[in-house]
């Protein structure tokens, strides 16, 4: 399997011609589902592990915000915190604020488990992103702090609006 995944873009030419931003779209496409089964291979789905390491920078944060932060649905979230707590990983708690929201608790079951899976999982990660030689290495940076941040400050309302196709 030469380009895993591109078969349907190869009407655009070869990937060596193409322009940047569909190079870089094509390996985030192809990334997702890679880094979902590097961090599965170690006993913890993806949005789980996510979830605790969030937790152990920003203990007692609501379900609601750890859906914002994490980009997925508060559906998602709940049915995560349903698998961690069962596991014996995370705990729900009543806000002391406002009786009405749950807080989601890291428990210590939860900080070791991160403690033994995430230098795994990170060396498995950098592995897998070890693809930029050091000569490179500084204009990828570049590039990718820049993308980041035009990302960050995107408004449709600023751009030009689109031909209506």
């Amino acid at each position: 399997m030469e380009n895993p995944g591109l078969d349907d873009l190869k009407t655009f030419g070869p990937v060596e011609e193409w322009p940047i931003g569909r190079l870089f779209g094509a390996a985030s496409r192809l990334s997702g589902p890679i880094v979902w089964r590097i961090i599965e291979r170690h006993g913890i789905s993806p949005a789980g592990f996510f979830l605790l390491r969030l937790l152990i920078v920003e203990d007692g944060l609501r379900p609601g915000e750890v859906a914002k932060r994490l980009m997925v649905t508060p559906a998602t979230v709940t049915s995560v915190v349903d698998t961690l707590e069962r596991n014996g990983h995370v705990r729900r708690e009543r806000s002391y604020r406002d009786r009405r929201g749950v807080m989601l608790l890291i428990t210590d079951s939860g900080r070791r488990f991160l403690a033994e899976k995430s230098g795994p999982i990170g060396r498995d990660l950098s592995g897998l992103y070890d693809v930029v030689g050091e000569d490179d290495e500084a204009a990828v940076r570049r590039f990718l702090l820049k993308l980041i941040h035009k990302f960050e400050n995107y408004s449709p309302d600023e751009e030009g609006k689109g031909d209506g196709a």
